[in-house]
Order: C-alpha cells, then sequence, then structure tokens
C-alpha cells in the first residue's frame, strides 16, 4: 500500500506542511478556534465530516493555495499550531515538577476523539479519548495504545418497517487523521508476533491528541493473508476466536510498539481487562532486560500496573475456552515466557487448578496489577462483590478495589453559547488546572442562562429537523417538509444510548396512552428526541428499538418525536448542547458509571435518571430529579411498572410544570435555579479534569513509585518480595491461634490473643480484631500491637483495647501477612480466623 499521506501533489508554497500539522492534530476536536480556516476551505464538508484531514485531501490544490497565499491566513495557522505544541505551565508541571513519571501507558479497545475517526462503540470508548484530550489539557504524560478497525463499530440504519439493519462502510486510512508511523530512516514501522502457524505483520499508526499521542495497530498489511488482514476489521465483531487475536494484538502487540519507540512507560492502565495481555508482555520484556523469572518480573511490573474495571456483572468479562488459548498463547508462555501453559491459564481462572475452567481477562488483569478501580462509588461496590470469589475468606468491603467515577471532557461537549457563558465567568483555563468554583457559576443570571437555553434548543431542533430529512432521503422515502418537526419553544427531552435490555429504554414507553397525553398535552407539550443502537446480535436490544420506530407512526404523536437513525459523536454533541432534560433508566447496578448524563450538565441541561452509576452519588433535589428507590430489585417487571408510574407522574406533576412555571419576565425561575445548582455542583466534579487529577494524585504517582522501588538495586526489593511471598505460601498453614480474653471497663474493651507464628517470622503477620462495619466505608478494623513473647515457646502475645461502643462479640480476631511494600490481599490473599 501506497504511503497513505504522500503530499507532493499539493501546492508547494509557505504554510503547506503548518496546515497539513494542524489538520493532523485532533487539538482542533475540542480548540474550535480553526474551525474558520476549514470552513473557509470547505463549508459543506465540514458540516458534514468535521474531517480537516479529509477536506485537505479532497478540495484542490489551487484553492488551498489561494488561502496560504495570505499571509493573514499562514499566520492564523502558525499561531494554532504554536498552541498544540504548549506544554509549559501545565497542571501537572506545576503541581509535580520533579515527579519521576515520564510515561503512563494508556491501553484501550476503543477510543472516542472525533467521528472523523470512527474506531469506538460507546462509553469505554467516550471515557478513553476524553481521558486523552484531559491529558493534554493538564500535561499529564499519557500515551494511547489502541487498534485501527478497518470498518470500525457499524453504522445503523432502519428499513421502512422501523427495523435496525446494520452497515459496515470502510474506513480509508487515507481519509483518517492519522499518519504512518515511521522510524528514523522513514520506513514503515512493522511489528511481528506470532500467531498459530506463522508470525502475523502489524502496521503501526499515530494520532496527534493536542500535546499526547495515540498510537493505532492494524492488521491490514498485504504481507499477511487474508484471514490475518481481517483481524482488526470491526470493533466487537467476530466470534471468540477473532476476539482473542485482537487482544493479543492490543497487549502483546501494543507493549512491543513502546519498546520500539524507544518508550519505557512506569505505568500501565489497563482501560476493562481486553488489554490484560499486555501486563504478560511487560513482565517478558523486564525479564529480556534484566535477566529475570517470568515470577520476578511479575512480582516488580505489577506494581506499576492499574486496571480500571467498567462491567457491572460479571458475565461481561471476555472469558476464552482453555483449548483456544493453547492453541494461541502455548508458544508464547513457554518459549518466552518460561513458564508452563497451565502457569499461564492459572492467571485468569478463580480455581486455579480446574483444567476446564475458562480464562477470564478480567481476572489476569485483577492478577496482573497493583491497583484495581471502579468507576463510580457504587460500581466500587459492585466490583468488589464480582471480584470477591478470588479473595476467599475476605469480607467483601476489604477486597482491594477502590473507584474513580468518570468525567466527561467539557470543551469536547460544551455548546458554543456554554462556552461563552463559562468564558466570561471562569476565564478561558477553567479546565486546564484544578477546574471553576461554584461560587463562579453562582453569579449567573437567569437572564443569562434562559437566553443560553433557549439557543442552545433552538440550534438542535434545526439540527434534527436536517439531520432527519436526510434520514428519510436515505430511507428512500419521498421528500417531505420537516419544518414543524418539533419546537424551539418546547421542553425537549431526550436520551440516546446502547439499546440493551438492562438499560430498559422503553421504560417511558411502558404506558403509551399515559405518553402520549403528556407529548401533547395543549397547554403544556413535550417533545422527544431519541437515538440509539442494539449490537448486531443482540435481537432483544433491537427488538426495543423496533417497538420505539412503531409508536412514532401514531398519528397522534406525529412532530412530538423523533428517532434519529446511526447514533454517533457527532450527534451525541448536538444533543446534549441543546436537551432540556436528560433521562436514563438503567437496571440498577447494571450502570457501571454512564456519562452520557454529565455531559448535559456544562450546556445547562438537567438529569432524570435511575439512581445508578454517577447520578447515585451526583443527585440531590436541588440538581434533578431521580427514578428508584437507591436498591437492587433485580428484572423484577412489577418494579418496572412501578418505577414507570413513578416517571409519569414526576413528569406530570413536577418537571413539565416546573419548566412552564413562568415569572412576570417570561423565564422559568425555578427551573433556572435548578440549572444554575446543576452547572455549579456537578459540571466541576464530573469533569475528566478531576478524574484525571484523582488518576494522577491516587494511582499513577504511586504506581511509578512502586515500580521504582522495586527495580531499583538490580530488582533487589523484588527478589526480597518474590522469596516474602513463597515463604507465606509455604509457612502459612503453621501459624495458629492460642487463647483469646477480652476484658471491659471504663467504657474499653481490652482483648489479649495468643498466636503461634509456626515457621513465620512474628514480623510477616499482623494480628488484628474485625468487626462488620455498621455504615458504609466506616473502618471495622483494628491492629492489635504490643505482641509479647509468652512463657510457651514460640506463642506470641497480642493486646488492643478499642471503644466499647459495639459489644465484644461483635470482633473476632484474625491474622493476615504482613510487609509493608506489599498489598494484602491483592497480592498475598492468606488470612486466618479465630474460631
Amino acid at each position: 500500500m501506497s504511503d497513505a499521506h504522500t503530499v507532493t501533489t499539493w501546492p508547494n508554497v509557505e504554510g503547506m506542511d503548518a496546515l497539513a500539522e494542524l489538520a493532523l492534530n485532533l487539538h482542533w476536536s475540542w480548540n474550535h478556534a480553526s474551525d474558520e480556516i476549514w470552513e473557509s476551505l470547505d463549508s459543506e464538508l465540514w458540516q458534514r465530516t468535521q474531517n480537516p484531514w479529509l477536506i485537505l485531501r479532497t478540495v484542490s490544490k489551487e484553492k488551498i493555495g489561494s488561502l496560504l497565499a495570505a499571509p493573514d491566513f499562514r499566520q492564523r495557522v502558525q499561531d494554532l499550531l504554536l498552541q498544540n505544541h504548549k506544554s509549559a505551565d501545565t497542571w501537572f508541571q506545576q503541581k509535580y515538577p520533579d515527579a519521576a513519571l515520564s510515561s503512563v501507558a494508556y491501553f484501550s479497545m476503543e477510543f472516542m476523539l472525533t467521528e472523523a475517526l470512527p474506531i469506538y462503540s460507546g462509553g469505554l470508548g467516550n471515557v478513553a479519548g476524553d481521558q486523552m484530550k484531559a491529558a493534554s489539557d493538564l500535561g499529564v504524560p499519557v500515551v494511547g495504545i489502541g487498534l485501527l478497525y478497518g470498518q470500525g463499530y457499524f453504522r445503523q440504519a432502519f428499513d421502512l418497517d422501523g427495523n435496525q439493519q446494520a452497515l459496515y462502510p470502510v474506513n480509508d486510512p487515507g481519509q483518517l487523521p492519522i499518519r504512518p508511523l515511521r522510524q528514523a530512516d522513514g520506513e514503515w514501522l512493522r511489528l511481528q508476533i506470532q500467531l498459530p502457524g506463522s508470525k502475523i505483520w502489524i502496521r503501526c499508526w499515530e494520532a496527534c491528541v493536542g500535546t499526547t499521542k495515540l498510537y493505532l495497530l492494524d492488521m491490514n498489511d498485504f504481507a499477511n493473508t487474508a484471514a490475518q488482514r481481517c483481524i482488526t476489521s470491526q470493533l466487537y465483531g467476530g466470534d471468540a476466536e477473532m476476539r482473542l487475536k485482537q487482544e493479543l494484538v492490543l497487549g502483546i502487540g501494543g507493549w512491543r510498539l513502546l519498546r520500539a519507540l524507544g518508550l519505557q512507560p512506569e505505568v500501565c492502565h489497563l482501560n476493562e481487562g481486553h488489554a490484560a495481555f499486555a501486563v504478560l508482555e511487560r513482565a517478558r520484556s523486564y525479564m529480556e532486560d534484566h535477566k529475570t523469572s517470568f515470577d520476578l518480573a511479575m512480582t516488580i511490573t505489577r506494581a506499576g500496573n492499574l486496571f480500571t474495571t467498567h462491567t457491572a456483572v460479571a458475565a461481561g468479562f471476555d472469558r476464552f475456552d482453555p483449548e483456544l488459548m493453547r492453541k494461541y498463547l502455548r508458544h508464547y508462555a513457554e518459549d518466552e515466557l518460561g513458564i508452563p501453559m497451565d502457569n499461564l491459564l492459572a492467571m485468569g481462572r478463580q480455581n486455579t487448578g480446574d483444567p476446564l475452567e475458562p480464562f477470564n481477562m478480567a481476572y489476569l488483569a485483577v492478577r496482573g496489577s497493583g491497583q484495581i478501580n471502579g468507576v463510580s462509588k457504587l460500581h466500587g461496590q459492585v466490583s468488589r462483590h464480582i471480584f470477591q470469589p478470588l479473595f476467599p475468606r475476605w469480607p467483601e468491603p476489604e477486597i482491594p478495589i477502590g473507584s474513580v467515577t468518570n468525567g466527561i471532557h467539557v470543551p469536547t461537549w460544551d455548546s458554543a453559547e456554554a462556552d461563552a457563558l463559562w468564558t466570561g465567568l471562569c476565564g478561558k483555563r477553567r479546565w486546564r488546572g484544578d477546574g471553576p468554583q461554584e461560587t463562579d457559576i453562582h453569579r449567573t443570571t437567569d437572564e443569562q442562562l434562559w437566553q443560553m437555553r433557549s439557543l442552545e434548543r433552538k440550534h438542535l431542533i434545526n439540527r434534527v429537523r436536517r439531520r432527519y430529512a436526510h434520514q428519510v432521503a436515505s430511507e428512500y422515502v419521498a421528500s417531505q417538509d420537516f419544518s414543524n418537526l418539533l419546537d424551539e419553544h418546547v421542553l425537549t427531552v431526550g436520551f440516546a444510548r446502547r439499546f440493551a435490555t438492562y438499560k430498559r429504554p422503553n421504560l417511558l414507553l411502558h404506558d403509551p396512552e399515559r405518553l402520549i397525553r403528556l407529548l401533547c398535552d395543549p397547554q403544556r407539550p413535550v417533545q422527544l428526541i431519541l437515538a440509539g443502537k442494539a449490537h448486531p446480535q443482540d435481537f432483544p436490544g433491537q427488538a426495543l428499538i423496533k417497538m420505539w420506530n412503531d409508536f412514532i407512526k401514531r398519528p397522534e404523536v406525529k412532530g412530538h418525536i423523533v428517532f434519529l437513525s446511526d447514533y454517533d459523536m457527532q450527534m451525541a454533541q448536538e444533543l446534549v448542547q441543546g436537551i432540556d432534560l436528560w433521562i436514563n433508566t438503567p437496571r440498577r447496578p447494571w450502570e457501571a458509571c454512564g456519562t452520557s448524563g454529565m455531559k448535559v450538565l456544562v450546556n445547562g441541561g438537567l438529569n432524570f435518571s435511575e439512581l445508578d452509576g454517577w447520578w447515585a452519588e451526583a443527585y440531590s433535589p436541588l440538581v434533578g430529579w431521580a427514578i428508584g428507590d437507591g436498591q437492587e430489585h433485580g428484572d423484577d417487571p412489577a418494579r418496572d411498572a412501578l418505577e414507570a408510574d413513578a416517571m409519569y407522574t414526576l413528569l406530570e406533576r413536577e418537571v413539565v410544570p416546573e419548566f412552564y412555571q413562568r415569572d412576570e419576565h417570561g423565564m422559568p425561575t425555578k427551573w433556572l435555579g435548578r440549572i444554575r445548582e446543576s452547572m455549579c455542583q456537578l459540571t466541576p466534579e464530573f469533569s475528566v479534569g478531576r478524574t484525571l487529577r484523582d488518576y494522577t494524585q491516587d494511582h499513577y504517582l504511586p504506581a511509578a513509585s512502586g515500580y521504582a522501588q522495586r527495580a531499583a538495586k538490580e530488582s533487589a526489593l523484588g527478589a526480597e518480595l518474590l522469596e516474602w511471598q513463597h515463604t507465606i505460601a509455604q509457612q502459612w498453614s503453621t501459624v495458629r491461634f492460642g487463647a483469646v480474653s477480652v476484658d471491659t471497663h471504663d467504657n474499653l474493651h481490652s482483648f489479649r490473643v495468643e498466636v503461634s507464628p509456626g515457621d513465620l517470622p512474628l514480623d510477616a503477620l499482623r494480628v488484628e480484631l474485625y468487626a462488620d462495619p455498621l455504615r458504609e466505608g466506616e473502618s471495622a478494623v483494628h491492629a492489635m500491637t504490643a505482641c509479647e513473647k509468652g512463657a510457651a515457646k514460640g506463642i506470641a502475645t497480642c493486646s488492643a483495647r478499642v471503644a466499647a461502643s459495639r459489644a465484644a462479640s461483635d470482633y473476632t480476631p484474625r491474622i493476615v501477612p504482613y510487609h509493608p511494600s506489599v498489598s494484602v490481599p491483592l497480592e498475598t490473599s492468606q488470612i486466618l480466623w479465630q474460631r
């Protein structure tokens, strides 16, 4: 294949290289200062594609040359290019000028950065793309690793009966804002990995995301067989074997790419378990560089690995048949890692000795990481429950999984009107540091807020009309007049999401007649904008789409409701900027976080959602409305009916009346007050800037430090910890409890516990008192101190005093391993309870 980015046919005039570089840096996707440049080159193509690189590849060289001939145009390009490379005075540099963190390798199966680079499906890619942009804004040294899909995720259309159709247009690399990754001599960087029967070639690409880099791998190399070239054709397409091959390319190929580039990241961040093979390849690389065993390499590198899980149900993790694993990884395990294949399989199993248990990628990620987190506070709790089987006999609250709640990249999702309002109140750099203060937005007037919302809604309605007209035309329906579709003055409700049964996208359709009355109320009408896809193999999800499309055909609701096809990032940006009320109806606790509702915050949209994911920690009566009682009820149809009824009632009695209740100036003061509180309290907290600062401070820096300590002095600490772990495993069965006594007086319980450490040194153990927590987050563990050697040989006595606010019988002594540099129970999960 020829280089898709050869520009020799372009005008050889001053500024051409700078213009091409500007188009190839995705900073334009959130810094809209360059929009006028692309608009001037081809207005229609810019509006349709939002892809500057495609525009440069399409418009005539004469037009490009004529614009570049103007000095002021060239100067504007140079100024914008300078912004792309600014890295001084960032939050990270100011906060951590001497940090020993040079690189974080961020692995993800998908990245949602712009519709011009369609290599995403939804939420997981949204999180990855927004965090890459925030890394550029904040100066955090993140490098992204992903896959370049030849067709990406499917595109959606509807047939005349309202059924979803899946389409797979080709992603032409020559029209995507990426370029081949080249070596110093100009040769295209291509890697090789071993698959059964042969080695295969991996092509490497580069995307610039502000000051950060995203490296993409694909298999569409003509040196590969046809079957091999198809490995990276579709995102989440194909069977389990295809998924395994994709994940081998991402994890193993991705880490090898970093080494080929001379990068040595201290931290490896796995965005879901898809990329877990990276922990094996990182260990193999350490083995190669330092001549160590695999076990020692894993002990050292594990400290620098972070696993973020997004899955809220155990069935959602990728699992592979053991024989399939043997087919693709036996050579890698035995010849490159130097371990038996059964040892590798054990890393992905709950029961490490069960030869029939499938290999779980999330289990590999857990066992290969030094830190694990869910993506909301509630999801952290859910994840501790899901992974508890890996830590037998440990209480669920102590399963070593924390949480970092997701956030969204505000400059990507805000409207021009919202950006102007926030800039006037908080300045241009408000999302490039610690974020704006609540008091800034409290200064807004009702007039400012209502003007912003009115303009945003008007723009949305105009865009929806154009989109729907194009949609209907593409379905080969006679042209129609859509000027009366929706009304810019009407309360606009919307949701857009993946259509899956657990998300209950048809909860609002539970009582169609009641919904019709809401939509068609002559005094207080409501209009509804919907969008969303169901996976091509999810037939129940597709049936839910069909139900909505059937409902839309009812003549009573004509003009009040629209279902837009082919939900993508560009459509999402338009919707979240203009929707008044965003609805989300997942079945708790199956929404790990959810970010769609976060995107309306900056634009003055309000949320009406199930108390699940992020909304469970964000909701208060001042900022929006809630569905459900904050409890889990499974998939009980009676509960669904109850919550649907509650939704209708809240809409009828509170939400809709509040929007239409106007003061003497024609403004809904109560509604605007709620918008103000939502913008003040929630927008900074649920921005990705806060998320990335949390990751940096609480995870990246400690991970880098932990890895460096274990690797220092020729792996001295790593070798010590590995020996300690082996000793604990071999001698744990010799540890025993002796007598236990407790006295209570002066409102104190005084415990004395005899311990026999057996063949272990006493300082390798920690004796504790444990009681089940009374409230979430309340510590119920008390270390026992002042260990004394008893009269009997090998016996030590430990003591502790605790407040007598609880019965002494609530407390149980236990013994756990202890080493100041080991994460227990993540790395060593033994525990002994006093019976």
